[in-house]
């Protein structure tokens, strides 16, 4: 008796969150800088590293890169090219996922700088494909959001509207369910490493300024003439 090919939906993909920087950074530098692609593995380790757009910062080794592409290959997101004495590698993610480019797109800008508005979205894309205006990018993020069971399930999902924004943001699930408070507690860790120093250094410059106030002020009583700005 012939046996019936299966009717079970597609596994979801769950990634780990090496695996995902290095599939974000073969999808950027694919479209940002197309003479030297497809990447070498230091230069993928360079990618995946950099301090400018991406969010969280990561400083994987060149080991934890060739196992995250080990892992890539067998679900076809990544190929290794021939004909080089160094192998370089390229992604497959539109077609291993099975998605239109613009979805590829905002999930590659998704993995490499984290949560974003679909406005923030559709200025990061600038360089990577330009969305004729935000309700564009919101379809597709809606038409990720709602995707079938059959095909493998959701890929971004909505968050709940942080306090204080005005718009919500959109998350995507490649490496699994998204644990918002996490989220909540990494972006106030960041905020506070920025603002720290910043406030120390506005206290600093705001006691200087005193400092100056009263000196000037005790060099004109002992002159005899009226401080700057009093009559």
């Amino acid at each position: 008796m012939p046996t019936l090919p299966s009717t079970q939906p597609p596994t979801p993909i769950a990634l780990s969150a090496a695996e995902a920087r290095v599939l974000g950074t073969l999808m950027e530098k694919a479209r940002t800088v197309p003479d030297s692609y497809p990447l070498s593995l230091n230069t993928l380790m360079l990618g995946c590293n950099q301090k400018s757009s991406r969010e969280p910062f990561m400083n994987l080794t060149e080991a934890e890169i060739a196992t995250a592409l080990d892992n890539l290959k067998p679900l076809n997101l990544v190929r290794e090219t021939s004909g080089s004495r160094v192998a370089r590698f390229e992604h497959n993610f539109q077609r291993g996922i099975g998605v239109p480019e613009q979805s590829a797109v905002l999930l590659g800008l998704l993995m490499l700088r984290g949560p974003q508005t679909a406005g923030e979205l559709r200025l990061n894309a600038e360089r990577w494909y330009r969305f004729a205006d935000i309700s564009s990018v919101e379809g597709f993020l809606e038409e990720m959001q709602d995707r079938s069971e059959e095909k493998g399930g959701a890929l971004v999902v909505k968050l709940t509207r942080a306090p204080g924004a005005r718009e919500q943001r959109w998350a995507h699930l490649l490496n699994g369910p998204v644990d918002e408070n996490a989220l909540v507690l990494q972006r106030s860790s960041v905020a506070g490493e920025a603002t720290g120093p910043l406030a120390e250094r506005v206290a600093a410059l705001e006691n200087e300024v005193a400092q100056l106030r009263q000196t000037v002020q005790m060099l004109c009583s002992e002159l005899g003439v009226s401080p700057p700005g009093q009559e």
